[in-house]
């Protein structure tokens, strides 16, 4: 297949926004994939700052990092995604950012991520994200939460002004099962 599949098109994106010495912000670390991806981006003089509401993720994303010898590039925080701008240092520049709604991977699976604290979280990481810095919204919505979450986002993002950011929409069309799919936000 040559279309790139959901998430190594979320990545590709990233490798592109991100380059040594930037910041990056993954809002929801999850599993840590992620977060070691952007830490390897970074570089050493970058830094990654990553957001869960579960200690298991925060546990295991560190265990990643610290295996990898990348634990000095994050500070992971146990908070929502909603209090980015309280945890960034004021002015902060960021060069990406993703999200993966919905709720951890072999967790429990009534912890989801909310449409209204996942649009406060994107609001405040566009007013940080510097020119063309790439926002990556990776919605998984084949379970009630994310239907609903989808539902409030899509118009969310459909009325940014094109001024501000280019907003674009990757998805299979023809899968079962209801596959994830990709918003990414470009600031202009």
């Amino acid at each position: 297949m040559k279309l790139e599949r959901i998430l190594p098109f979320a990545r590709t994106l990233l490798q592109k926004a991100i380059k040594p010495g930037d910041i990056a912000i993954d809002a929801t670390i999850g599993n840590g994939h992620d977060t070691v991806l952007l830490a390897e981006l970074v570089g050493e003089n970058g830094h990654i700052y990553g957001f869960d509401v579960q200690a298991d993720a925060i546990e295991m994303t560190t265990q990643r990092l610290t295996e990898k010898g990348l634990q000095e590039r994050a500070s992971l925080f146990l908070r929502g995604h909603e209090n980015v701008m309280e945890c960034l240092p004021p002015s902060t520049q960021v060069a990406g950012a993703i999200f993966n709604l919905g709720y951890l991977p072999g967790g429990d699976k009534t912890i989801v991520t909310t449409p209204k604290t996942t649009i406060s979280a994107i609001k405040q990481i566009l007013e940080m994200l510097k020119p063309e810095g790439i926002l990556v919204l990776v919605i998984y919505h084949g379970h009630p939460e994310g239907a609903v979450e989808r539902d409030e986002l899509i118009p969310f993002v459909e009325q940014i002004d094109q001024m501000e950011a280019h907003v674009l929409r990757y998805q299979f069309v023809n899968q079962q099962n209801h596959p994830p799919f990709i918003i990414a936000i470009e600031k202009r």
